[in-house]
C-alpha cells in the first residue's frame, strides 16, 4: 500500500477507533496551527498515543486517521472538533517539517469491513459488557446495543471503556474484529477483578 503524509496529534489516552467520533477541544496553537492546516487541505488528522512525555516524545507505531467531521472556531483561536475515525495506519518514519506540529509518512491498514463475530462471540462480548457496565455503574441502554452491527459494537466499547493507555493501545493494534472483541472480554475480566487494587481504571 502507497504511503501517505499524515499530521498527527500525539495525545495519551485519547483513542480513536475507525467509524467512531472523537471530541476534541484545541487550544495549543502548534495543534490550533495543525487544525487550520487540516482544514485547509483535507480535513484529515492523525491520533497516535506517545510513549512517555516530553516536548518530543516518542510514539506507538499504530493510530488511527481521523477527518474532521465538525468544527467550531471559538474567537479566542481555539477549536472544538469532532474527528470521525476513517481507518488505522502505521508510522514508516518521521518527517522533517517546518510546522508548528509533527508530521510522519505512514502505510493506512485496510481493515476487512465486512468481518463479523461469530454469535458466540458477539454473546459473550454483550454478556461481559453487561457485568463491567454493572460493576461500574453505568448506564446503558442495551436495546440500542443490540441494534449495532459487530464492528461499531466492538469499536465503540474499545473506544469508550475505561481501561489504562496501554490496554487502550493494545485493542487498537489487534488485527481483527474478533481478536479486539476477544481482548474486550478479556480486559473486562481483568479490570473488573482488579478494580480498586491499583487505581488501573482511569
Amino acid at each position: 500500500m502507497s504511503a501517505t503524509r499524515l499530521s498527527i496529534f500525539p495525545l495519551p489516552g485519547a483513542l480513536l477507533f475507525p467509524g467512531m467520533h472523537l471530541p476534541l477541544h484545541i487550544f495549543e496553537p502548534r495543534y490550533r496551527a495543525m487544525v487550520t492546516d487540516s482544514l485547509a487541505r483535507d480535513r484529515r488528522i492523525a491520533m497516535i498515543q506517545p510513549k512517555a512525555g516530553g516536548e518530543k516524545p516518542p510514539l506507538f507505531e499504530i493510530g488511527c486517521v481521523g477527518r474532521i467531521a465538525d468544527v467550531e472556531a471559538l474567537e479566542d483561536g481555539r477549536f472544538n472538533i469532532v474527528l470521525e475515525g476513517l481507518s488505522r495506519f502505521r508510522i514508516l518514519r518521521e518527517l522533517d517539517v517546518t510546522t508548528l506540529f509533527r508530521q510522519v509518512e505512514a502505510e493506512l491498514i485496510a481493515d476487512p469491513q465486512d468481518e463479523t463475530l461469530s454469535m458466540g462471540e458477539r454473546a459473550a462480548l454483550e454478556l461481559e459488557s453487561r457485568r463491567f457496565a454493572e460493576s461500574q455503574g453505568y448506564a446503558v441502554d442495551w436495546n440500542a446495543v443490540a441494534r449495532l452491527d459487530d464492528q461499531n459494537l466492538v469499536n465503540g466499547i474499545a473506544q469508550i471503556a475505561p481501561f489504562d493507555p496501554a490496554a487502550k493501545q493494545a485493542l487498537l493494534e489487534a488485527d481483527t474484529i474478533r481478536d479486539r472483541a476477544e481482548l474486550i472480554v478479556q480486559l473486562m475480566q481483568f479490570f473488573g477483578r482488579h478494580e480498586g487494587e491499583a487505581g488501573t481504571l482511569q
